[in-house]
Parts: structure tokens; C-alpha cells; sequence
């Protein structure tokens, strides 16, 4: 057995979960468990090998992803400790596609249970084998049984409990392996005991053993013949199958414990080592070359006084200095010699482990590289679209060519980041998937790139147009010795209807206008367009050019094109404007318990309920459909969350627009007027 796991090379398993689930806690454990660091360290204190980020250590939470290497009984591991926080939802992604197998951490509450759902989905959309590790089981009172119902209710796979607790006075003090029928007591920081069997078997036990079989049984013929002749199968068996099976992404093993005590933590580490597949097979599993060496890029990091680092595992072969990957010569490879210690230069990187390469200006997240060159993924999964965004601006002026490209190595780092010029307010928006994400990113800029920045709330690009018709005679005249400047114009300005622009025409004749003339009017007509008497842009009229004077010596092209300003200025007031208010189509997801508090929320918010069913393909969720101002859409993730555990989301698009009366819109103006300082 130990010639056969030592020729599994190095295997990467990814812990990921909802914040406060403790995966964090777990992977520290689990390092002290099998003897990599001598001492646990403490979240709180930021003493954990793996948050070591000064943003991690100041919000007591995983902020990025962090591998970590270690050993167990003599294999090589790479372990991968993903932010739990929903904002930072794009690391976690990028982990589990390159992860040989997952462990989804979650707490023993069948309330919080929903959380799993996005995670547990992502992993079978993409058929990534992973187990479940039900921490902090000292803080209930739940029956294991109660627990995988609401665990199953939000698992589109079946789950295979691996062991039972032992429970005394109310206390987990053991378990019971349900494949190897061994009963072991927890020591406090040591290996637990094994005990006899016979003084812990139990009808619920055996019942446990028989479920598990059973589900086997479903994925194995001759298994299953075996239980309906109740042939006992053999235990070497049971373990193949419990492997094939999670490999193939059909069964979730759930094992259990309490991380902060080491409880079942040992387990686990038995569980990854002997059923956890092979490099190898990942490197099938996503259909990656069949040729030595081939290494998937998982993140790129612009590290301080470094540069950028493409963060890259090596799927198949070994790659060594002087090597050409991806038409990059590999020199200057940095890897983590042991958890806790700090980068160090290496030669050679074999099959399976981690290494981040120096001065690789192509490539981002995803990409495949091989001797021949580089290729995108095709299942690599996009990022998630934004949600919420802040405007924002250097703090000194004199850095905002030094912005764009800080923004350009973050957005590159971050892929669920996105730069937006606003076309219509003329802001930097940097956009993200909420609060939390968005200060983080700004916090970086300044780490990394020495870059102070300042945001604020995002203007809204509200609109005007007119509701009555008008027509307007303008006279522009100016003489100030030699040639002077005139021009005179009667135009017409009337409505148009929604979404139609700005139209232009003229009904000139005679030449009272020259036609090299008219151009101009209209030019001046669209100048004065864009900020109308309410203090925004005007759209959804038309104007013509009806009539006019012109001089022969004192006419121009500027002096028409003031006039076509001045004539909007005076006749637009005129014609009744009206603000408009941009409409986003929403769609929101929420588990199901949750609708009815989403609901009345966005009402709150002037969101016009358009219809609600369920969420297609998940079980337990609904979607809801409105259209809500996108004033109120800018913390609306924020709301949306709290009210569905840290879960619920949204998709948003540009709907209409709208108009907006009465105070509302009295509020708008007086706004504008005061940033105008009008």
C-alpha cells in the first residue's frame, strides 16, 4: 500500500466553504496532525500558516487564495485554502478547477445548509470529485441523521456518511469507520485509540453501514448482488468502489468532527491520502493534452518588489530550469519549501505541485501550457458577472495614468473584478461582487502598486426629454470692429418617443440658411443636448431647422452653430421637460424561504414585481423578476444577501427608461444643480 500511494506524486486537495465554517482552522490542524508545523495557530491572533495577507490578518478571515505544501506518512500534498466570503467567490472557482478533490467545510445547522448550494453545484456542473467535512460538531444537538437530510436537501449527488460518532454524556468522545468496522476514541492532540467494536456496535451503526453499502450498490452491479444474497463484501472492495466512485463525481463522502480538537481531523487526512485520485487522472478529467510536461496557470499575483507571478500546477511531466513552457524560458521559479516559511527559489517542479513562474507576461487563469505554446481551457469557467461598484479616483492627480494600469494588474490578478468607464457621467467605476470585494481591491492597489485611490457612490446617468412641442426664432449677433458674427434661425422641437435619440432635419428652401451652413445648426442643436435645463443630457426629440437669415460677409459656421445652442436653450424649457430615470431588468435567486423577504425589500426600493417561479434546475430556490431603478441597485446585493445568508444573487441588465416625478425627481435635480454649483 505504501509503494502504491507514494506513486501518486503530488495531489492538491482545496478547502472551501461559507465564512466561519473553518477551513481555515481544519487545514491548520490537519498540518499540525501530521507533523508539519509543531505548534496550531489561531485565526484570531493571525498566527495560521495560511492567512498571512496583512488584509486576512486585519479582518480575522481568508481574503485569497493560499496554497500551502505539506506531508502525510510520506506523501507530498498541496492543500488550497479559499476565502469563505461570498464576494471572493472567483479564488474559490479557480482552486477547485485545478484541485484533484475538494473538501466543502460547512457547520452542523441545517438553517445555514443553503449556503452549500452555489459551491455543491459548481463542483458537479464541472464534475469535481469532493467530500464534506461537517466541522464544529461539539456545538449541537442534532442527530447525524437530521444533518445529511439537510445536507442531501442541497447535494444534486448522493452522500455517503463514512463514519458515526461515538457519544457519551452528551459528549462526541469517538467514531465508528463504517468501511474498515473500526471504533476509535479522540486523544487530545495525539492518533485516537482504537477500541473494540463490540462495546460500541449498535443497530444505528449497522443501519449507517448498510445505507452506505446501498449506495454503492447503486453505481456497482456486482455489489449489489452481493447485498441481495447478504454477502458481505470484502472491506478492499468497499474502498475501491468508495474511490471509483468519488473519482467519477457520483458519491459525496461526509465525514465528521471538530476541527479546533483535531477531532476527525486524522480521518480525513486517511480519507484524502487513500481515495483522493491522482494528478493523472485530473489531467484526464479536464481533457487536458495528452504530453509531457502540461501545466494549467490557476492565478496570477503581482507580488510586492517581485512583479507578476503566474501561479501554475504542473498536470503531467516535470519542468525544470531552462525549460520552454508556453514559449516562456522557465528560470527564477519561486514554491513554498514547507508551511509557514517563505518563497524559495527551486530547479525542478514534478507532476502535481504548485510553482509560481517569474516574468511570464502572457497567460491568465486557466490557460494550458505546453512545449508548443499556450491554449485557453475550454471548460474553465467564466467569472461572475458584477454586482456592486464604487467610483473611484486617485487621490493625487498626477497618478491616474498610474491608475489605469494598476487597475488593468488588478482586474488580471482578479477576474470577477471590472473596470467601467461611464460614457454618460464620465467616472472610473470599479465594479466587483460587493462591499467587502471592492475594498479589498482598493486596499491592494495601495499594498501593491503604492497607489492611494477615493471612491464614492456612482452618479446615475439620468436623462431628460420634453412632452409638448414649441417653436423658437434666435438672432445671434455680435459686431466688435471688422467682420462681425451673425446668424438667424427658427427651428420647431417636438417629442419623440422613447429610446429614439436626437433626430435633426431642416425644410429650408429658398436658401435662406446656406446649406454649408446647416451642418452647424445641427451641431449646435447636439452641443446643447448634452446637459439640458434639468442638468442632464436630453434625448427622444426632434429638431428642424425651419427657417433663417444669413449675412454675406458676417455669417460662419461658429457663428450658426452658436445660434442652434442658443436656440435650444431658450425653447427647450419650453416644452415641458421631464427627467428619466434608468430601469435595470432583474432577476434575482433566492432560496425559497427566503422570497417573500426579498420581495417586500425590493419593493421598498420602487422595484416593479414582474413575476417569481422556481430557479430552473435548483431544487429549493426561487427566481424573482423586476425592474428596479438603478438608483436603488447599488447596495442591493448587499440587502439581498442579508436577508438569504450570505447567499442569494442577482443577474441585472439595462432595461428602459422612465419617467421619474414629483420628489423623487425634485431631489435628482436639487442634486445635480449643487454638484453643477448652480
Amino acid at each position: 500500500m505504501a509503494d502504491a500511494q507514494a506513486s501518486k506524486g503530488t495531489r492538491c486537495i482545496a478547502f472551501v466553504g461559507p465564512q466561519s465554517s473553518g477551513k481555515t482552522t481544519l487545514l491548520e490542524s490537519m498540518l499540525f496532525a501530521s507533523g508539519s508545523i509543531p505548534k496550531k495557530g489561531s485565526v484570531q491572533d493571525g498566527t495560521t500558516v495560511s492567512d498571512t495577507s496583512n488584509e486576512a490578518r486585519a479582518r480575522t478571515m481568508s481574503t485569497e487564495l493560499t496554497p500551502v505544501r505539506f506531508s502525510y506518512l510520506g506523501d507530498p500534498w498541496v492543500a488550497l485554502d479559499c476565502p469563505g466570503a461570498i464576494d471572493l467567490i472567483q479564488d474559490s472557482h479557480q482552486a477547485m478547477m485545478i484541485a484533484d478533490a475538494v473538501v466543502v467545510v460547512t457547520e452542523p445547522e441545517p438553517d445555514k445548509m443553503v449556503a452549500l448550494a452555489p459551491t455543491l453545484r459548481f463542483l458537479d456542473d464541472h464534475s469535481i470529485p469532493h467530500m464534506i467535512f461537517i466541522n464544529k460538531m461539539d456545538s449541537t444537538n442534532l442527530s447525524v441523521r437530521d444533518l445529511l437530510r439537510a445536507l442531501q436537501e442541497q447535494s444534486q449527488r448522493p452522500l455517503v456518511l463514512r463514519h458515526v460518532p461515538l457519544i457519551e454524556d452528551r459528549q462526541i468522545t469517538g467514531y465508528v469507520d463504517l468501511v474498515a468496522e473500526r471504533a476509535y476514541h479522540y486523544k487530545l492532540d495525539e492518533p485516537s485509540e482504537r477500541i473494540p467494536m463490540e462495546e460500541v456496535s449498535t443497530e444505528e451503526t449497522g443501519d449507517a453501514r448498510r445505507e452506505l453499502l446501498e449506495t454503492l450498490s447503486d453505481f456497482d452491479d456486482a455489489l449489489l448482488e452481493q447485498l441481495l444474497e447478504d454477502i458481505e463484501p470484502e472491506r478492499e472492495e468497499v474502498y475501491r468502489q468508495l474511490t471509483k466512485d468519488l473519482a467519477e463525481d457520483l458519491i459525496v463522502p461526509v465525514l465528521l468532527g471538530v476541527a479546533e480538537h483535531e477531532n476527525g481531523v486524522r480521518r480525513l487526512l486517511k480519507a484524502i491520502r487513500h481515495e483522493v485520485p491522482t494528478t493523472t487522472e485530473t489531467a484526464d478529467r479536464l481533457g487536458l493534452p495528452n504530453e509531457s510536461p502540461v501545466a494549467q496557470i490557476y492565478k496570477i499575483n503581482y507580488a510586492e518588489h517581485v512583479g507578476k507571478l503566474t501561479l501554475t500546477r504542473i498536470m503531467r511531466g516535470r519542468i525544470k530550469d531552462g525549460d520552454s513552457l508556453g514559449g516562456h524560458r522557465l528560470n527564477n521559479m519561486q514554491q513554498g519549501a514547507e508551511p509557514g516559511m517563505a518563497k524559495s527559489k527551486v530547479s525542478t517542479v514534478d507532476t502535481g505541485d504548485v510553482v509560481a513562474l517569474s516574468r511570464m507576461e502572457d497567460g491568465v487563469a486557466g490557460d494550458v501550457l505546453t512545449e508548443k505554446g499556450i491554449t485557453q481551457a475550454t471548460n474553465w469557467p467564466p467569472p461572475p458577472v458584477p454586482l456592486y461598484g464604487l467610483a473611484i479616483h486617485s487621490t493625487d492627480r498626477k497618478d491616474d495614468v498610474k491608475l489605469t494600469e494598476s487597475l488593468r494588474k488588478l482586474c488580471e490578478e482578479d477576474p470577477s473584478f471590472e473596470v467601467v468607464q461611464n460614457e454618460d457621467t464620465h467616472e472610473l467605476v470599479l465594479e466587483g461582487q460587493g462591499d467587502i470585494h471592492i475594498q479589498l481591491g482598493m486596499e491592494r492597489l495601495k499594498r501593491k502598486f503604492d497607489l492611494s485611490v477615493e471612491s464614492s457612490r456612482p452618479q446615475i446617468a439620468y436623462k431628460e426629454t420634453i412632452k409638448k412641442s414649441t417653436e423658437q426664432h434666435t438672432r445671434f449677433k455680435r459686431q466688435s470692429g471688422g467682420h462681425g458674427q451673425f446668424a438667424d434661425i427658427t427651428i420647431s422641437i417636438a417629442p419623440l418617443a422613447r429610446g429614439s435619440g436626437v433626430e435633426f432635419s431642416d425644410t429650408i428652401v429658398g436658401g435662406a440658411v446656406p446649406k454649408n451652413f446647416i451642418p452647424a445648426v445641427e451641431a449646435g442643436v447636439r452641443d446643447n443636448t448634452e446637459q439640458g435645463p434639468l442638468g442632464f443630457k436630453v434625448v427622444d426629440l426632434h429638431v428642424t431647422l425651419k427657417d433663417g437669415q444669413h449675412h454675406s460677409v458676417d455669417s460662419s459656421d461658429q457663428a450658426f452653430r452658436t445660434a442652434g445652442r442658443m436656440a435650444m436653450t431658450e425653447g427647450v424649457p419650453k416644452c415641458d421637460p421631464q427627467l428619466l430615470e434608468p430601469i435595470n431588468d432583474v432577476q434575482i435567486f433566492v432560496p425559497t424561504e427566503h422570497t417573500s423577504k426579498v420581495q417586500r425589500a425590493v419593493t421598498q426600493r420602487r422595484a416593479q414585481i414582474l413575476g417569481f417561479d422556481a430557479r430552473d434546475g435548483w431544487t429549493g430556490w426561487d427566481q424573482i423578476h423586476v425592474n428596479i431603478p438603478a438608483a436603488e441597485m447599488l447596495d442591493l446585493i448587499t440587502e439581498i444577501r442579508s436577508l438569504s445568508l450570505g447567499i442569494g444573487t442577482f443577474e441585472s441588465k439595462f432595461s428602459h427608461f422612465q419617467e421619474l416625478s414629483g420628489r423623487d425627481a425634485d431631489k435628482v435635480v436639487a442634486a445635480r444643480k449643487e454638484s453643477m454649483g448652480v
